[in-house]
C-alpha cells in the first residue's frame, strides 16, 4: 500500500494550539488590503466612528448628572435648566447609537471583503497543493474547517474591533472621569473589579479551550464518516452495511456528545464566576458613594451618576465575556483553516518556467525513476517516446506503473530520475497551466460534476457555445442519447454522475475532452470498467478523436491496443518488451501470454453467457 508522509495539516492535529497572536496576524493585512484605498479609507473612518461613538457614550451620564443634580433646585431652575440638559441627553444618546451604526455600515464592506479574500485564497490553495495531499485528505473534515475558519473571521472581526475594543477604549475614559470628579479610589475599584473579571475569563476561558478543541475534530470527524459513507451510498448497499455505518456514526457523534457536554457545565462555571465578580465590585463602589451622600461630599447626582457609569460598563463588559469565549473559539476555528494555507504545494512552478511550445507534441519519457516514497520506486529506468500524431499504448499487470505514468505526464508528481519532455521541453521548465491546457485524457474513473449533462460537456471549455457542445457530444456519440431526455442537455447527472450509465459517463468524458482541443491525449483505461459491447461503442470514438494527435493508451485490455503504433508491456516498472501487435506476438514472449489469458478468459465468459442465455429460454 502507498504511504505518505504527513503533510502540516496532518501534523497540525496533533500539537499544541498556534498561537494567536500568529493567526490574528495571518488575518491583519486582509483588513488593510494593498492597493484597495477606498477600503483602507473605509477602515480609518470605522475607527474615527467608533471612538466618537464611545467619547459620546461618556459624556451621557454627565448629563444625567446635571439633570438630576438641577431637580433638586427651585422651581424656576426645574423648568428652565432641565429641558435643556435633557435634550442634549437625548442628542447625545441618538449620536452615540447613530456613530455606532454609521460605524458597522462604513467597516461592513470591509469585514466582507476580508472573509471573501481569506475563503478565495483557502480555495484557490487546495486546488495548487499536489495530487499526493487530496489523495489522502478528508473532505468532510477539509470543509468544515474551512466553513468554521469564514465564520470565525466574521464574529472575530464584528464583536473583536467594535466590541472588546471599544469596551477597553470605554472602561478607559470612565475610569479617568471618576478620578478627576471623586477620588483614586473609585478607579482603583473599577480598575480592580475589571482586572479580577478578565483574570477570571482569561484563566477558565483558556482552560474550557481544550474542550471546544475536541469538540471540532469530534465534529470533523463525524461530517467526515458521514460524507464518505453517502459518497459510497451503493457500495453500503451491496454489502447490507447500513446498520455498520449508522454504528459508526453514532460513535462519533457519543464522543462529540462527551466533549459537548464538558464544553457546557465549564461555561456555567465561568459564567457563576463572572457575576460574583461584578457583583462585588458593584455592591463596593455603590456603598462607598451612598456614605459620599450621607457626609454631603457627594450629590445625588453624583450617585446616580456613578451608578450609571457601572451599569454603562456592566452590560459591555458582561457581553465581553461571552465574545471572549467565543473570539478564542473563533481563533481557534481560523487556526485550523490558516493551517492550510501553510500546507506546502509539492508542485509549483519554477520562477524560469515559461508556456509549453508546441510543435506537433512528441511526447518523450527519458530515463524515468520515481516512486511515490523514496523506498519503494515504482518505475525504474523507463525511457519510450510517442511521436506526433502517433498513437503508443502501455500495457501490464496491475501494479506495474502504468497509471503513474499519466500523472508524471499531467506532472502530478515530479520524477525522481530521468525527466520527461514534451517537443524538447522538460515538463519541469513549463507552466503547470499550459503544459495541462495542451493534454486531454479519459480516465478509467469518470467522475462527473452533479450539474446539467451541458455543463459537465463545457467544462472542458468554459463559455463554449451550445452548437460546439453539441457537435462534440456527437463525435462521442452521446448526442442522439441526450436529445431523447425529457430535459435534454439540461438533465442533472446526480452526485458523481450516478444517474448514467458507465458508458454514458464515458462518453461525456469523451465530448469534455474533444471539446477541450487537446493536442496530446492520454487513454487511462478508459474502457476498462465496461462491458464488451459498450467497450466497441467506445473504442469506435476514441479512434476518431485520436486521429492525427499524439495518444498515449494505459490500457489493460490488450483487444484495445492492437491498432497502437507501438506497445510498450510495463512489468514491474520497467518496460520488458516494445513493437508491433504482430510483432510481439511473434515474439512469444511476456505480451503474447498475456494475449492468450485474455482471449481464454473472453472465451470462457462468451460461454458463459451463451449457456445463461440457453437457460433463460
Amino acid at each position: 500500500m502507498r504511504r505518505r508522509l504527513p503533510s502540516t495539516w496532518d501534523r497540525s492535529r496533533g500539537q499544541g494550539p498556534r498561537a494567536d497572536w500568529h493567526t490574528l496576524r495571518t488575518l491583519l493585512p486582509y483588513l488593510w488590503p494593498t492597493g484597495e484605498a477606498e477600503l483602507r479609507l473605509r477602515v480609518v473612518a470605522a475607527v474615527l466612528l467608533l471612538v466618537a461613538a464611545k467619547g459620546v457614550n461618556v459624556f451621557v451620564p454627565l448629563l444625567y448628572k446635571q439633570a438630576v443634580d438641577a431637580l433638586g433646585t427651585t422651581a424656576a431652575a426645574v423648568v428652565a435648566v432641565p429641558v435643556g440638559i435633557l435634550a442634549a441627553y437625548g442628542l447625545a444618546r441618538v449620536l452615540a447609537s447613530s456613530f455606532a451604526e454609521l460605524r458597522d455600515i462604513v467597516f461592513a464592506r470591509v469585514g466582507q471583503r476580508a472573509i471573501r479574500s481569506v475563503g478565495l485564497q483557502v480555495f484557490g490553495h487546495l486546488h495548487r497543493l499536489s495530487l499526493r495531499f487530496h489523495l489522502d485528505r478528508q473532505t468532510g473534515g477539509i470543509s468544515r474547517a474551512v466553513e468554521r475558519g469564514t465564520k470565525g473571521i466574521e464574529f472575530l472581526l464584528n464583536f473583536m474591533l467594535f466590541n472588546i475594543l471599544p469596551t477597553l477604549l470605554e472602561i478607559a475614559l470612565v475610569t479617568a472621569v471618576l478620578w478627576g470628579l471623586y477620588d483614586a479610589w473609585y478607579a482603583l475599584i473599577t480598575v480592580a473589579t475589571i482586572a479580577a473579571y478578565i483574570a477570571y475569563t482569561l484563566a477558565v476561558t483558556e482552560w474550557r479551550t481544550q474542550f471546544r478543541r475536541s469538540m471540532n475534530e469530534t465534529d470533523s470527524e463525524a461530517s467526515t464518516k458521514a460524507i464518505d459513507s453517502l459518497l459510497n451510498f451503493e457500495t453500503v448497499k451491496y454489502f447490507c452495511n447500513e446498520a455498520h455505518e449508522a454504528s459508526r456514526y453514532d460513535r462519533a457523534l457519543e464522543r462529540y456528545e462527551q466533549a459537548a457536554v464538558k464544553s457546557k457545565t465549564t461555561l456555567s462555571m465561568l459564567n457563576i464566576g463572572q457575576g460574583a465578580v461584578i457583583a462585588i465590585g458593584l455592591t463596593l463602589i455603590m456603598i462607598k458613594a451612598g456614605y459620599g451622600v450621607a457626609d454631603g461630599s457627594m450629590t445625588i447626582g453624583d450617585f446616580v451618576l456613578v451608578n450609571a457609569y457601572l451599569v454603562q460598563l456592566y452590560l459591555p463588559l458582561n457581553f465581553l465575556g461571552f465574545v471572549y469565549r467565543e473570539i478564542k473559539q473563533s481563533l481557534t476555528d481560523m487556526e485550523h483553516m490558516f493551517r492550510l494555507l501553510a500546507e506546502h504545494a509539492e508542485i509549483e512552478d519554477a520562477a524560469h518556467a515559461r508556456p509549453l511550445e508546441l510543435a506537433g507534441g512528441t511526447v518523450a519519457f527519458e530515463a524515468v525513476r520515481f516512486g511515490y516514497q523514496p523506498e519503494r520506486e515504482i518505475l525504474k529506468d523507463v525511457s519510450f517516446t510517442v511521436p506526433a500524431g502517433r498513437t503508443v499504448a502501455i500495457v501490464g499487470p496491475s501494479g506495474a506503473g502504468k497509471s503513474t505514468i499519466s500523472r508524471l505526464l499531467f506532472r502530478f508528481y515530479d520524477v525522481t530520475g530521468g525527466r520527461v519532455t514534451i517537443d524538447g521541453q522538460d515538463i519541469r521548465d513549463i507552466t503547470q497551466a499550459s503544459l495541462r491546457a495542451a493534454i486531454g485524457i479519459v480516465p478509467q474513473d469518470t467522475v462527473l460534476f452533479n450539474d446539467t449533462i451541458r455543463y459537465n460537456i463545457a467544462y472542458g471549455r468554459p463559455g463554449a457555445s451550445q452548437d460546439e457542445i453539441e457537435a462534440a457530444a456527437r463525435l462521442a456519440r452521446i448526442h442522439d442519447f441526450v436529445t431523447t431526455l425529457p430535459l435534454g442537455y439540461e438533465t442533472r447527472v446526480g452526485e458523481r454522475g450516478l444517474k448514467l450509465s458507465g458508458g454514458e459517463k464515458q462518453r461525456v468524458a469523451i465530448a469534455r475532452t474533444i471539446l477541450k482541443g487537446p493536442r496530446i491525449l492520454v487513454f487511462d483505461e478508459a474502457t476498462s470498467a465496461l462491458d464488451t459491447h459498450t467497450e466497441k461503442e467506445i473504442q469506435v470514438s476514441l479512434r476518431e478523436v485520436s486521429k492525427d494527435r499524439t495518444t498515449l493508451v494505459v490500457a489493460h485490455r490488450l483487444s484495445t491496443v492492437v491498432d497502437a503504433d507501438e506497445i510498450l508491456v510495463l512489468e514491474q516498472g520497467q518496460v520488458v518488451e516494445r513493437g508491433r501487435h504482430a510483432e510481439l506476438m511473434a515474439a512469444d514472449g511476456r505480451y503474447a501470454e498475456m494475449w492468450r489469458k485474455q482471449q481464454e478468459a473472453a472465451r470462457l465468459q462468451q460461454r458463459l453467457e451463451g449457456e445463461l442465455e440457453g437457460a433463460a429460454e
